[in-house]
């Protein structure tokens, strides 16, 4: 949502669009305003097929707005939080909270989204078709465009590769198969850059066959949906290596302990350049007060370090969410990622025990994993 346009919320879910949309918006539209409608419906004027062709890719986009809202209402039900839906260059995108807990769940959230284009897509082919009785030639035109391009993102998200719908879907029938995510979700993935060869080789062919704009676009989402297949593929390596450790096991502070009122070219003199320390856990005597890091150092001028006290740039432990000891540590690395922090103190109760770092998590994954123990 950072590059994105806020729109506002629906069912307390922030929609946004991302700016790369507006460059396929203005392309579907002047494709459905200068070749798609002018081919098929010689009589309108050329306003008219202005205007149907920005009222379709209006629908169009709100179509795909629907199917990702399908997909986030299942998740409301089941409990998965829902940060934020976004449009862009490809599509749409619900951002989870977190991953289903249980075949299921993962398998009704991923239907879901496929089963409202399919209903959209009867609904605007009964509206086109009525267009087409009634000789209504602007409605006919744009409810069965509608219908088969709704038709055509649901079988499309159908396809068993994962990220898209279909693979999804596969990798809770695997899981519920097998009992295992970690497993499902890297055969999930196979199966996602498979289909994401298979584009790019397809849109390569188009290409030499001349078809240098339908090529190119399949070959560019093929690449998109391989890059994504990896990264669920590295996602599942680190929820494995990081299973049957809790944040507990990563709660050493990880940080060097400073007093609050230490300078912070004495923090660079003493600790960054010689030891190359870049977190620091600011105290006021034995209390544990917040944390500094070299980011929020190197924002300070360095005219300034000699008389700034660490404890005026630190982030205070009380504005950081804390975790509890026995939350588990991929868990703890997925909170991290959705709040966009690269350390959260860890209590037991009340009682403070140290700090958890993200590169420390992804650390100990890399090499645990590389390993293989």
């Amino acid at each position: 949502m950072k590059s994105s346009l806020r729109l506002g919320k629906i069912f307390g879910i922030p929609i946004g669009v991302n700016y790369t949309w507006f460059i396929v918006f203005a392309l579907v539209t002047l494709s459905l305003s200068t070749g798609y409608f002018p081919s098929r419906y010689s009589e309108w004027s050329p306003a008219g097929y202005l205007t149907i062709g920005l009222l379709t890719s209006i629908l169009f986009f709100a179509s795909v707005l629907a199917h990702e809202l399908a997909h986030s209402v299942v998740a409301l039900a089941w409990g998965i939080p829902v940060k934020s839906i976004t449009l862009f260059i490809f599509g749409g995108v619900a951002s989870i909270g977190r991953e289903p807990d249980r075949p299921l769940a993962e398998f009704l959230i991923a239907i879901a989204g496929p089963i409202s284009s399919l209903l959209l897509a009867a609904l605007f082919g009964i509206l086109g078709l009525a267009g087409q009785f009634l000789g209504l030639t602007a409605l006919a035109g744009l409810g069965l465009y509608l219908g088969g391009i709704n038709l055509w993102l649901a079988l499309f998200n159908l396809i068993p590769g994962f990220p898209l719908d279909g693979g999804r879907v596969f990798r809770s029938v695997v899981w519920a198969w097998t009992g295992n995510m970690n497993r499902a979700t890297r055969w999930a993935a196979t199966t996602g850059r498979a289909v994401a060869v298979l584009m790019i080789i397809g849109g390569g062919v188009m290409i030499l066959m001349g078809n240098w704009g339908s090529g190119i676009w399949l070959a560019f989402i093929g690449w998109f949906l391989d890059n994504a297949a990896s990264q669920s593929a590295q996602q599942a390596w680190i929820r494995e290596a990081l299973t049957g450790y809790t944040a507990a096991d990563f709660a050493s502070s990880g940080c060097q302990t400073v007093d609050g009122n230490t300078p912070l070219d004495w923090l660079v003199r003493d600790y960054v350049l010689p030891r190359n320390e870049n977190c620091f856990l600011v105290t006021d005597g034995q209390q544990a007060e917040g944390v500094a890091t070299l980011s929020q150092i190197q924002q300070v001028p360095r005219q300034r370090w000699g008389w700034t006290p660490v404890h005026q740039i630190m982030t205070p432990l009380s504005h950081l969410k804390p975790v509890e000891a026995g939350v588990a540590a991929y868990s703890v690395l997925e909170q991290m990622m959705s709040e966009g922090q690269s350390l959260l103190p860890v209590v037991d109760g009340t009682h403070f025990l140290g700090l958890v770092r993200q590169d420390s998590l992804l650390r100990f994954a890399r090499t645990r994993s590389s390993l293989g123990v």
